[in-house]
């Protein structure tokens, strides 16, 4: 077992998180990512693949050490979403098989959460593989990000929009909370001071945009009068909103104003106490809340969980993805899978300035 498995298990659990390989993440492989290095979301008609699934293969394959697959889905993701231009221009965020039966894109507007996560990816692998162009491509879709997509929102300062056009008009700006992990408005710090001042507004947004500690899927910031409920989707928390919970369990021990914001949410993880498991959806103004969130949720609070201190409800979540784990072919359940769990195993963390720290840096022996 690797040491840094033993040093970063959840607490009260002892794993073989860094064995590896990653069982995991050879599953989501072998399930829905093409030879070539396409992530397939089957459970769309149109077999679709977005810039948020290649992002996030390119992290767990970073994750794994898995330098042939990053290629293959970097590669991939350059030639179809970007027009073999990645780095001179956003990726779009939907590909697919159109009504003609043709393969292309189908929407070429950016997805800023994607964008980031790309950025991410190609800087931290350029770091840790020792991979100057990766380096190089990741500042690129930095800035072109920057360029693009954060705005300067009177009363609010700077802060990312969901993408390049869409969600700006005349009643305010739309947002979305899950967009915007901490972990990585950190590490882009460190490459330029535009990623400090709107780490800093995202720390304002999660706190002022949940009030009783539940995180909603769309937010909107109207000029002159602050936070309020999103047009289209109101109060609504629940498939988006899963993911602020996820990123914020697994702040670092030091990071800006830890406490404060895993205290600040602490009211969900004590709901999936009383309630045994997480609720599909919940108002993130009045609380209420109806359904049973997939096992993909369970995995995803898991860090939150172990922060907080609900240890109770953390073995409780373990034992039902033990029990019944989320179908091999479903996108966005895996996706939440490999992160909560993953996490859950000792496999990853980041430090206070975002940079990741995967387990196999102390090259892990069978």
């Amino acid at each position: 077992m690797c040491l840094f498995a033993l040093l970063l298990g959840a607490p009260g659990r002892v794993t073989a998180a860094a064995d590896c390989p990653w069982p995991a993440w050879e599953s989501f492989k072998q399930a829905m990512v093409s030879a070539d290095g396409r992530v397939i979301d089957r459970s769309s008609p149109r077999l679709i693949t977005t810039s948020e699934g290649q992002s996030y293969g390119l992290f767990f394959a970073l994750l794994a050490d898995d330098r042939d697959s990053f290629a293959r889905l970097l590669q991939w993701t350059g030639n179809n979403l970007a027009a073999g231009k990645l780095g001179h221009r956003l990726p779009a965020w939907q590909w697919g098989r159109a009504d003609d039966g043709d393969w292309r894109v189908l929407d070429d507007n950016n997805a800023s959460d994607a964008d980031l996560w790309l950025a991410y990816s190609l800087l931290e692998a350029g770091r840790l593989w020792r991979r100057a162009d990766y380096a190089a491509l990741g500042q690129q879709l930095l800035w072109r990000s920057a360029a693009q997509t954060v705005r300067k929102l009177p009363g609010l300062g700077l802060m990312l929009l969901p993408g390049d056009y869409g969600f700006d008009g005349t009643e305010g700006w739309r947002l979305n909370p899950g967009y915007l992990p901490l972990q990585q408005l950190a590490r882009f710090a460190l490459v330029d001071t535009v990623w400090g001042e709107l780490a800093a507004n995202t720390r304002r947004l999660l706190l002022a945009g949940a009030p009783k500690g539940f995180a909603p899927d769309w937010l909107q910031w109207k000029t002159g009068q602050g936070w309020a409920a999103d047009p289209e989707h109101g109060a609504a928390g629940s498939y988006d909103a899963i993911r602020v919970y996820l990123w914020l369990g697994m702040l670092a021990d030091d990071a800006p104003e830890r406490e404060r914001l895993q205290g600040h949410f602490a009211p969900m993880a004590q709901l999936i106490a009383r309630l045994g498991q997480p609720p599909e959806h919940i108002d993130a103004r009045s609380g209420d809340h109806r359904g049973v969130g997939p096992a993909g949720f369970s995995a995803a609070l898991l860090p939150l969980l172990a922060a907080t201190g609900e240890g109770g409800a953390l073995q409780a979540q373990r034992g039902r993805l033990q029990r019944t784990p989320p179908a091999p072919d479903a996108y966005y359940a895996q996706v939440l899978y490999l992160f909560g769990w993953g996490w859950d195993e000792g496999r990853y963390r980041f430090d206070k300035d975002g940079r990741l720290l995967p387990a196999w840096i102390d090259r892990c022996k069978d």
